[in-house]
């Protein structure tokens, strides 16, 4: 096979036993190639600059810059960026999130190497691709109205612990005001509680808690 047609790989993730397994499913492929891997969203952009790779393997949560943060300014500098997210995080608003980010594709690293093979050739070949199960996750949202920057913060102060007083005070609001989001966020989430609320918004990836 002729080298122009060999699909140059990056990949990005902070966790080594990663790296290693997709060096090895890439590496029994006549027609990829790895040409370099990385564990941090900054180092990630600057390796993208250097070896312009035709498909980025990118983790959604990395050490300093996030994998969605390095997205976005890697297709701010090439629109033409073909990246998959490879990640453990499956909450739709974190596919959502992503894509928006200019990512061309979505999948779990639970799936089985052909089928990142297959995606990897799909996105390359221009197609967008997210697993289907998370594309089916999306669906069941769709049309919800979407939990908003403030209710964030609100949702961020809760799951630190903070009670209603203290998170009016942070956020400069009145506790009451602070009442009235959580009763917004409950029902935005469908959640029983504050404490349900945030385990709603970990699992949806609505919240990005470390």
């Amino acid at each position: 096979m002729s080298q122009d047609r060999v699909i140059k790989i990056l990949s990005v993730d902070d966790h080594h036993l990663i790296r290693e397994g997709i060096a090895s499913v890439i590496g029994s492929q006549r027609d990829m190639e790895l040409i370099a891997h990385e564990s941090s969203g900054n180092d990630a952009i600057q390796l993208y600059r250097q070896h312009r790779p035709d498909i980025t393997l990118m983790d959604v949560r990395l050490p300093g810059l996030s994998g969605i943060d390095a997205t976005i300014e890697i297709c701010a500098e090439f629109p033409d960026a073909r990246i998959i997210m490879l990640t453990t995080f499956d909450g739709d608003v974190e596919v959502q999130r992503a894509l928006k980010a200019g990512a061309r594709g979505y999948f779990l690293k639970s799936l089985p190497p052909d089928e990142l093979i297959k995606a990897i050739r799909e996105v390359h070949a221009g197609k967008k691709r997210i697993q289907t199960e998370l594309a089916a996750r999306m669906a069941e949202h769709m049309g919800e109205d979407r939990v908003t920057a403030r209710e964030i913060q609100v949702l961020e102060c809760v799951a630190a612990g903070r009670h209603n007083r203290e998170i009016g005070e942070r956020l400069f609001i009145s506790e009451e005001t602070v009442k009235v989001h959580l009763k917004r966020i409950m029902s935005k989430l469908g959640a029983r509680d504050r404490t349900h609320a945030v385990t709603i918004a970990n699992r949806r990836g609505v919240v990005r808690f470390s």
